[in-house]
């Protein structure tokens, strides 16, 4: 793959303060307040109807907020100068099967206002940073679907842009081709660029990203580092023959507590685990299971997002996406 030159870091990419938005009487988006900066990965998730898709509209200018403000790449929400440092890969997108794939990305160059004499490299660049040089010549109509995600990112990255915005851009690709996509965000970061990614494959935004958001009715319900977002290390041991009376005994390892059967100990180091089920079993208590670790981004997005929704196979309960 095709390294890209660094981008400068000074300015964040995204800015925006209390961003609303409202369809009539629905409130799209209310009250989104978050910075993006430059060279980082930033994960922005929720379910089906949290907002996502309004906000990427109202950050790309193909939607005007009605409340709040915005700037991106310094400059106001909509501006077309910013406009053409983005890059952009939608969730549905589709090209022109007749076309060669070198083809799309000097048409997207033209599409962009890119100096004619530009396109050519940018197009080879572009190709080569996904993985497809050796098919520039190969007609798009017989591309597979991972293939024609791979285009896609192409088409985002063309051009270096300084923001790059992703709406599930591996969600066609093996192991394989995750993989490859893993490593050319981080890529695209590396040079200075701010990648701002949604994807309802939580266990990949739990690899890439440096920064999530994760969203419910249009607010940010939590944001910051993983170590943030996700909580503590914690230890859960599930046994018997153990009563609050015995807590002190074990209160070195972090702070117990005891619900029925369950014994949870937050925070704990993982290093101490094994002194600690040796201490346990020294003092008459049958441990059946030892989980230690912390909660996955995927346990700690249903915490946030699916507690007060109605259970799975309900007309309305949500789908993730």
């Amino acid at each position: 793959m095709i390294p890209m030159p660094r981008l400068s870091l000074d300015l964040p990419a995204i800015e925006v303060t209390d961003l609303q938005k409202r369809y009539g009487q629905i409130e799209a988006v209310a009250g989104l307040t978050m910075t993006v900066g430059r060279g980082e990965v930033f994960g922005f998730l929720g379910p089906n109807g949290a907002g996502k898709t309004t906000t990427v509209k109202l950050l790309l200018g193909l939607a005007r907020p009605t409340g709040g403000s915005g700037k991106i790449l310094g400059a106001p929400l909509g501006d077309l100068g910013a406009r053409r440092k983005v890059g952009y890969l939608p969730e549905l997108f589709r090209y022109q099967p007749w076309l060669k794939a070198r083809e799309v990305l000097t048409l997207h160059g033209e599409l962009m206002g890119m100096p004619r004499s530009r396109r050519g490299k940018a197009a080879d660049e572009a190709l080569g940073i996904v993985g497809l040089a050796d098919r520039a010549g190969d007609l798009v109509g017989r591309f597979s679907k991972g293939m024609q995600q791979r285009l896609g990112l192409g088409v985002a990255l063309l051009g270096e842009p300084a923001l790059v915005v992703l709406d599930e851009p591996t969600s066609a690709l093996d192991p394989v081709g995750r993989v490859d996509v893993r490593g050319i965000v981080r890529g695209a970061a590396a040079r200075g660029a701010a990648v701002f990614l949604n994807s309802h494959l939580l266990s990949e935004v739990e690899q890439v990203c440096d920064r999530v958001a994760i969203i419910d009715h249009g607010r940010v319900v939590a944001s910051g580092e993983l170590d943030d977002v996700l909580g503590q290390a914690e230890t859960l041991i599930r046994l018997t023959g153990l009563s609050e009376s015995d807590l002190p005994a074990i209160e070195r390892f972090g702070p117990p507590t005891l619900e029925g059967d369950l014994l949870a100990i937050r925070p704990m180091n993982a290093e101490d685990v094994p002194e600690l089920v040796a201490q346990l079993v020294s003092m008459g208590a049958k441990i059946s299971e030892v989980r230690s670790g912390r909660s996955s981004l995927e346990q700690r997005f249903l915490e946030l997002v699916a507690r007060d929704r109605p259970p799975a196979g309900t007309p309305s309960a949500p789908r993730l996406r």
